[in-house]
């Protein structure tokens, strides 16, 4: 089976420039391809994960990615799939959230012996005169066309501003800029992308008459059609600190069953025959025994094998009632926070991140979603004694350990 074949296996195309052209240069080995990550937090999470095993994926089969971060796009913000001006960042930020993306990507990335590298578009991009880009890169581009996009369309109606009007051309002048300097002549993106693809290699093929290649890759929906990789706290991120092992496995692990099976296809490295084999039994107990195969295989990938073991122990234990909590997502309060060695369940479980507000906790208690230490908990005013060690329950499947430090 060839690289190309398990990709359409996998589900993973959307849209391609030229089919048979890229389908040889990645089948022999002969892509230098990019993806653009803009750095507009200081952590990469779910919604960069696809791109990345794509990137391995294709690495592993002899084809050279470039890692292109956007240090001088994430200073404009790209419009596709936004229904408002992102917010600006100052150079500072940008410039710290560069860094924490590239020590992440050397998780997944080979960046040994010139296998892969790594470069910022601030780097050419902050030094462009605006007069001379007007005339060489601008001539080339169509208003009317540039507006016929979706990611233009959705944003005129409430307003597009000029400086996310540039983000296409930015875009499109990186992948001139990446093609002349180091041979790249393949992007590969979200399926929101394509636009902003096409723009690169039309200019590259107006300003040097050569051929490039852009093909995009599905986005990673569920089975509503949302974007996966949210959750009430907000976006799951590979960064430990932000979203920890446990909660990356437990978010994989309570997928819903419609989505496992693309989610196995789509983000594993488990052979694509397992998974098809898989796919023939999807019923009752099959489907519990997938989400954990995808959550523990998932959870390696982003922090490593000793994490994911000790969540899947974590997850069984909890689960099977009253079992080891070494390793359950932990709070620790100090002294002063209790009143009487005692606190709040609502003031609990905000300072654990378990409820995003009050008033949520409050429903969520009333309505019987909430045990500690397997007694439900009915009453929002209600004291918990922290004495050794405190485990709630939220809902079916969230436990959390709260502990004085």
């Amino acid at each position: 089976m060839t690289v190309f074949e398990e990709l359409q296996r996998r589900g993973l195309l959307a849209q391609l420039t030229d089919e048979e052209e890229i389908k040889e240069l990645i089948n022999e080995g002969k892509a230098t391809f990019y993806i653009g990550f803009d750095p507009t937090a200081d952590s990469l999470h779910v919604g960069h994960f696809m791109a990345m095993c794509l990137m391995k994926r294709l690495q592993m089969a002899g084809n050279k990615p470039i890692v292109l971060i956007g240090g001088g796009t994430a200073m404009i913000g790209d419009p596709s799939g936004k229904t408002d001006m992102r917010k600006m960042m100052t150079p500072e930020t940008i410039q710290h959230n560069v860094e924490c993306f590239k020590k992440q990507m050397s998780r997944f990335i080979d960046f040994a012996d010139d296998k892969a590298i790594i470069v910022n578009n601030a780097d050419w991009l902050l030094n462009l005169n605006y007069v001379e880009l007007l005339r060489d890169v601008g001539a080339h581009f169509s208003v009317n066309r540039m507006l016929s996009h979706e990611c233009y369309k959705q944003r005129m109606e409430r307003g597009l501003t000029f400086l996310e009007f540039n983000y296409m051309i930015m875009q499109s002048y990186d992948f001139l800029e990446l093609f002349q300097k180091y041979g790249c002549n393949m992007q590969f993106g979200g399926d929101d992308q394509w636009a902003n693809m096409l723009g690169g290699t039309e200019l590259i093929r107006r300003k040097l008459g050569k051929d490039a290649y852009a093909m995009t890759i599905t986005l990673l929906l569920n089975s509503e059609g949302k974007k996966m990789g949210k959750t009430e706290k907000g976006a799951v991120w590979l960064d430990p600190e932000k979203t920890s092992p446990y909660d990356f496995f437990q978010y994989w692990r309570n997928v819903a069953d419609a989505d496992v099976i693309k989610c196995l296809k789509m983000l594993t490295f488990v052979p694509i025959e397992e998974i098809e084999e898989m796919e023939k039994t999807m019923e009752g107990a099959a489907f519990n025994k997938a989400k954990e195969i995808l959550a523990y295989e998932l959870t390696a990938l982003v922090h490593g094998e000793e994490e994911a073991k000790k969540a899947l122990e974590a997850a069984k234990a909890v689960f099977a009632g009253g079992g080891n909590s070494e390793n359950m997502p932990t709070t620790e309060l100090t002294a002063d926070q209790l009143t009487d060695g005692a606190m709040n369940i609502l003031e609990m479980m905000l300072a654990a991140n378990l409820i995003p507000t009050k008033s949520e906790g409050r429903r969520l208690v009333q309505q019987g979603g909430v045990s500690v230490n397997g007694e439900k908990v009915t009453d929002p005013n209600a004291m918990i004694a922290v004495d050794g060690e405190v485990i709630i329950k939220k809902g079916k499947k969230v436990f959390h350990k709260v502990v004085v430090a």
